[in-house]
């Protein structure tokens, strides 16, 4: 260390280590209200050990209603607080509005605040509290009649964002990086999966290219592939997160009647800047992935076992391929392979008030966006027609059942959705599957829409022997993986590989839990 910077980095964690000491008693102010006050190299490694990504996610405390009493909770600044709702009509509107009361008290210190996020199916809104008393949120006319109905019902959703001010900042700062194409997003997306799943980022020696030769690859191999930087490798992180897959994308190899060799792949930008279902010659994919992939791919070639290679209709899966080529990306089933169970599925603090709030969202800003990614699912599993996401929580109450219940629903293979059959990357490839006849004689109760990659992946169709996988297949890494990575710098862990034999109505109801993600049998 040099002699220069000691005293003051002396001083900063002397000043730390008293407030460690002192954290117990009651101050005026919290300890961590004062990291940010400290030297950096300081303050930024306990902010980080405090805080992550996962913080930016709001945690539902409760309905303020007029049916029952106030809604009590502890907060992470105010520890006693309690919120109730009040009809009126002040603005003299046909269903009026309402004020929403929330008394904070009992903070831990004086410089803490508590921010809040309070959401109906037709509107968010937030505030925050740094003062003990009773504050209000006035809701000055309701959107209608429906909204009315809604609050008079269920009330106003309370969300508590338990980071913080400085935690939520923090959080921020987290996220934005992942979707950054940047070393800096590289490193974030790294460090995310490794605090939040256990996944391990070994380096292989370099060249970290395999020089393939084409003629071992064969129709139905997979391909699975996991991207850590840029839009595709945050949104892949966090997929990962959710699903406990570690791979975020996937393709499959399929051969012509000549003998070329080709790979198809639900998720291809054309040239329009649209994600579609395409078929494309080896070379071109290839070579776009080793030269103008800025996603920093990481690749690996999972082999057919040869007994399943041999009851692959090749001719069925080409039929299915070129139905979908040019279709769009099933975004409409994408959230609901990873939804299963009404509970089991959320890592805290999501869960499927976060979910409806977060859909509220999007509906308000991008109606389009939400119409694909969920409202047409929604009304699937209703057996309903155009209800928009406010009009399904109502039918869903009408019902009396619940928004998770609707969410857990299993996705159907035969659904036909406004712009066709919707398959993300990995219902592609299984359908193909499907039709190829990998899963007889159980194929009619596999709904190949309701697996994750992690799913696809620990199915026991690929090969078990290494001594059968191409001669090429990791000649550059002193670990033999039981499959064959071809591309990337890290090592692809894939837990579970190869484990699982099909069963009826497989992925149906599974939870994924990090950070062990355990399945029970048979789910």
């Amino acid at each position: 260390m040099a002699a220069s910077s000691s005293p003051r980095l002396f001083f900063a964690v002397t000043v730390l280590l008293l407030l460690l000491t002192v954290s117990s008693l009651k101050l005026p102010f919290h300890p961590r209200d004062l990291l940010p006050l400290l030297p950096r190299r300081v303050s930024w490694p306990l902010l980080n050990s405090l805080n992550s990504a996962v913080d930016l996610l709001p945690t539902y405390i409760g309905s303020a209603s007029i049916k029952n009493d106030a809604v009590e909770w502890k907060g992470a600044c105010f520890y006693e607080n309690k919120a109730w709702l009040e009809l009126n009509n002040k603005s003299g509107s046909e269903f009026g509005g309402g004020t929403l009361h929330i008394k904070v008290d009992k903070a831990h210190s004086w410089t803490c605040m508590d921010i809040y996020v309070f959401v109906t199916p037709y509107r968010v809104t937030w505030d925050w509290y740094f003062i003990s008393r009773e504050h209000t949120m006035e809701f000055k006319e309701w959107e209608g009649k429906a909204e009315y109905e809604h609050v008079k019902r269920k009330g106003v959703s309370i969300f508590l964002m338990e980071a913080g001010m400085l935690g939520t900042l923090r959080a921020l700062w987290d996220v934005f990086p992942l979707f950054t194409n940047t070393g800096w997003g590289e490193n974030s997306n790294i460090a995310f999966l490794e605090k939040h799943m256990g996944a391990n980022f070994y380096a292989r020696p370099e060249p970290w290219v395999t020089n393939i030769t084409t003629d071992e690859i064969h129709s139905g191999d997979l391909l699975a592939i996991s991207k850590i930087r840029g839009r595709w490798g945050g949104f892949e992180t966090l997929e990962k997160w959710v699903s406990g897959a570690y791979a975020g994308h996937t393709a499959v190899c399929l051969r012509d009647s000549e003998g070329r060799l080709w790979v198809g792949e639900s998720g291809h930008e054309n040239e329009q800047g649209e994600d579609v279902i395409a078929v494309l010659p080896w070379e071109e994919w290839w070579e776009f992935e080793q030269t103008k992939d800025d996603s920093n791919p990481q690749i690996a070639l999972l082999p057919l076992h040869p007994d399943y290679r041999a009851r692959f209709n090749v001719t069925a899966a080409w039929e299915y391929a070129r139905s979908m080529d040019g279709k769009p990306y099933g975004y409409h089933n994408l959230i609901f392979s990873w939804i299963d169970t009404i509970s089991g599925n959320y890592p805290p603090p999501l869960d499927a008030h976060l979910v409806a709030s977060v859909m509220t969202v999007w509906s308000k800003i991008q109606p389009d966006y939400a119409a694909n990614m969920w409202n047409e699912a929604l009304n699937k599993r209703l057996g309903t027609e155009g209800l928009d996401l406010p009009d399904v929580l109502v039918e869903v109450e009408k019902r009396g059942s619940s928004f998770d219940e609707l969410l857990a629903v299993p996705e159907q293979d035969d659904w036909i959705y406004s712009d066709g059959k919707s398959t993300s990357c990995i219902a592609f490839i299984l359908e193909m599957y499907k039709e190829g006849g990998l899963f007889d004689p159980i194929s009619s109760s596999i709904q190949v829409t309701e697996f994750t990659i992690k799913d696809a992946y620990m199915l026991k169709f690929f090969e078990n022997n290494a001594s059968r996988l191409p001669k090429w297949c990791n000649d550059n890494d002193d670990v033999k993986l039981p499959y064959c990575q071809i591309l990337g710098k890290y090592r692809m862990e894939l837990p579970g590989y190869n484990t699982m034999e099909p069963y009826p109505h497989m992925n149906e109801h599974c939870p994924s839990l990090p950070p062990k993600y355990h399945r029970p049998k048979n789910c």
